[in-house]
């Protein structure tokens, strides 16, 4: 039996060859519970929430990494156009809800307006307000309709998200990642924390709870993520048997020769020399 010395470093951190281990194990089930919803034409809604760098887009990555895109959508959406800014505030998030034997994963949703939208003051007191009553009306709508709704806090301490943004800084690979919203951030940590208390306090709701996930440490976030969803959604395995492949045909064609086209560039190995 494998001891914790044997699953975790000196910092606590589970060694990164337990962590892929488990992830993959958890991938498999992934692919598992996507055979479900499209069987029982179900249809998920999943709602990713922090602070900037707390790890949400980690998650989902490796949470849709074996799935079928087309079973397993993601929704980031971006700043609304100004049709949207005059619509009913939810009604460009309806349009992205799943559909059956559909999951959505929302990478930021409707709770823009309880947390960026009021701390950077991007909607007045009366549209925040309004939100506050209205959400967990909302939510309950999706619950009755039959949407499985599941809501994820991603909570970060003010020192490792420093430490993220600044990594982030270092590593021209990352530095997209830093927008000028995610700088003015960091002198409102405060505002920021009041408003997730003030969020939580109205629509933790029993029909769409809220779950927190402590994420200063990234494979731990993942994995208790990922494992936790599984155990939202009751599943069985419907992974198909392996089917029997038709024979090969054979090629009885004369190819034109490839001579004739456009390679790319083999800087890495080389061309065949037939197709």
């Amino acid at each position: 039996m494998t001891s914790d010395a044997d699953r975790y470093n000196k910092r606590g951190v589970l060694k990164k060859k337990q962590y892929k281990r488990e992830l993959n194990r958890l991938q498999e089930e992934l692919v598992k519970l996507q055979h479900w919803i499209t069987e029982e034409n179900l249809r998920v809604c999943v709602v990713f929430e922090g602070r900037d760098a707390a790890g949400k887009g980690g998650v989902i990555k490796r949470l849709t990494r074996r799935l079928n895109p087309r079973v397993a959508r993601v929704v980031a959406l971006g700043k609304p156009t100004e049709r949207e800014q005059g619509q009913w505030y939810f009604q460009r998030y309806v349009e992205q809800l799943p559909t059956e034997g559909e999951m959505v994963l929302f990478d930021r949703s409707w709770y823009n307006r309880a947390g960026v939208e009021r701390v950077m003051g991007f909607c007045t007191d009366d549209e925040y307000e309004e939100f506050l009553r209205t959400c967990p009306e909302f939510e309950r709508m999706l619950v009755r309709s039959g949407i499985i709704l599941v809501k994820y806090w991603f909570s970060i301490s003010d020192e490792e998200q420093e430490r993220r943004f600044q990594k982030r800084n270092e590593d021209p690979k990352r530095r997209w990642k830093l927008s000028p919203m995610d700088l003015e951030a960091r002198s409102k940590w405060v505002e920021y924390s009041k408003a997730k208390d003030v969020m939580l306090e109205h629509t933790d709701i029993e029909e769409a709870p809220w779950y927190v996930v402590h994420a200063d440490v990234k494979r731990h976030a993942r994995l208790n993520c990922i494992s936790h969803l599984l155990d939202q959604i009751p599943y069985e395995d419907l992974t198909p048997d392996p089917i029997e492949l038709p024979p090969r045909q054979e090629v009885d064609y004369d190819r034109p020769p490839i001579d004739d086209q456009n390679w790319v560039p083999a800087r890495f190995g080389s061309n065949p020399v037939d197709d």
